[in-house]
């Protein structure tokens, strides 16, 4: 046990290190923009098409499940509501966090634990080139970047998932359930949800490329490492996002 939690600690604080020299790169402006929009093309184009399946998939089934719930009360006219609001302020941004980590993350910490176990990270610094400026600076920024893009796309999905069930299946005009969704959500919905993704994006990066940077145990290494990160990835969005909701709702409210 006194193994296990020393362990742990040497992981954070080394964690901790590595973080420390990805922050280093960006302050003093080593930054390779090429290599930046190379991933951020890579990694949305990776998580593009299921991150659009899952929000409509969610919109669908929230006006789904609204329209029985919304009928019971004689309130068919909410769907839109619930369904905007539900997207915007928590589901996408959640979503669209673990489905990201499950393959853009898993992308990075495979490729990068690759690299480690072939020892092309040595061979990068032998020749002269930092590995953290060269592979996990530009993976770690295309993430900041890439995922607040991916969240608006899930919203506007969702959105769109929950219309076509609202009109074809709730018979709700058109115009009234667009009108609606846009009365209905306001900067400070949009806002608890957005700002979420920031940190999310952050801490998927740095597990990810830490896992892979530090992989160790050949073939099987790669696939124990690059496990560990998505699931560890998984844990750090479920907690940091219950932390952040409720640290928006106690200072800006509802």
């Amino acid at each position: 046990m006194v193994a296990l939690i020393g362990g742990g600690i040497a992981s954070l604080g080394r964690g901790a290190g590595f973080m420390g020299d990805v922050l280093a790169c960006i302050l003093k402006g080593r930054v390779r923009w090429g290599e930046v929009f190379t991933q951020v093309f890579e990694q949305g184009v990776r998580s593009l098409v299921i991150v659009m399946l899952v929000s409509f998939a969610s919109g669908a089934v929230l006006a789904m499940q609204g329209q029985v719930m919304m009928e019971r009360f004689g309130a068919k006219e909410f769907i839109a509501q619930l369904v905007a609001l539900s997207l915007v302020r928590e589901l996408s941004p959640v979503f669209t966090a673990l489905v990201f980590s499950g393959k853009s993350g898993a992308g990075m910490a495979a490729e990068l634990g690759t690299m480690s176990v072939n020892s092309q990270i040595l061979a990068t610094r032998t020749m002269g080139v930092d590995p953290v400026e060269f592979l996990v600076v530009p993976r770690m920024l295309a993430c900041f970047l890439v995922l607040p893009v991916l969240v608006v796309i899930s919203e506007l999905t969702g959105i769109l998932g929950g219309y076509l069930v609202g009109v074809h299946e709730a018979h709700i005009p058109g115009a009234y359930y667009v009108n609606q969704t846009i009365e209905c959500v306001r900067f400070v919905d949009f806002f608890s949800g957005f700002v979420k993704v920031f940190f999310f994006a952050v801490f998927i990066g740095w597990v990810c490329a830490y896992k892979g940077f530090f992989t160790t145990g050949g073939s099987l290494g790669v696939g124990r490492f690059t496990t560990a990160a998505v699931a560890l990835s998984y844990v750090v969005v479920i907690v940091s996002n219950t932390v952040l909701t409720k640290i928006i709702l106690t200072f800006w409210g509802g």
